[in-house]
């Protein structure tokens, strides 16, 4: 009994959060893996609290539960706390074949934030071109 009690206490809270829903909430994780600009770190239950920009590619963590699981995140962040580990991103896909999960990262995530970025770009030069014909109409 005293040794389900301090295993219990030594496992994380893993809690995937996109925008509109929870995509996962796994009570007993035993281990982290995500992807930050710098490369790939993993997460154990004792680890120093922190925080790291996510990018888009694989998470695994492994549960009492479920065993070894994948998922594709689009960029997001990572906190943890404590037991409690949240990842907010945008998007998530679960995936039991990891090769189609990395082709959906590469194929999902990434395409449409390279979209998001010329359209924010084209949105940025036709906003410029509005203020400056705007201030132009008030010097005449």
């Amino acid at each position: 009994m005293l040794r389900g009690l301090r295993n219990r206490r030594t496992l994380m809270r893993l809690r995937i959060l996109l925008p509109f829903k929870v995509f996962a909430d796994e009570p007993d994780v035993m281990r982290i893996v995500a992807e930050t600009r710098a490369g790939s770190f993993g997460l154990l239950p004792h680890r120093l609290d922190c925080v790291a920009a996510l990018v888009p590619g694989i998470l695994s963590y492994e549960s009492a539960a479920h065993g070894e699981v994948f998922l594709a995140v689009d960029e997001g962040v990572l906190v943890k706390a404590g037991a409690d580990v949240r990842v907010s991103a945008r998007r998530a896909i679960a995936g039991a074949d990891l090769g189609q999960l990395r082709d959906a990262v590469a194929r999902e995530f990434i395409q449409q934030g390279a979209q998001e970025h010329d359209l924010r770009s084209v949105m940025a030069r036709l906003e410029g071109g509005f203020l400056r014909r705007f201030a132009g109409l008030e010097r005449d």
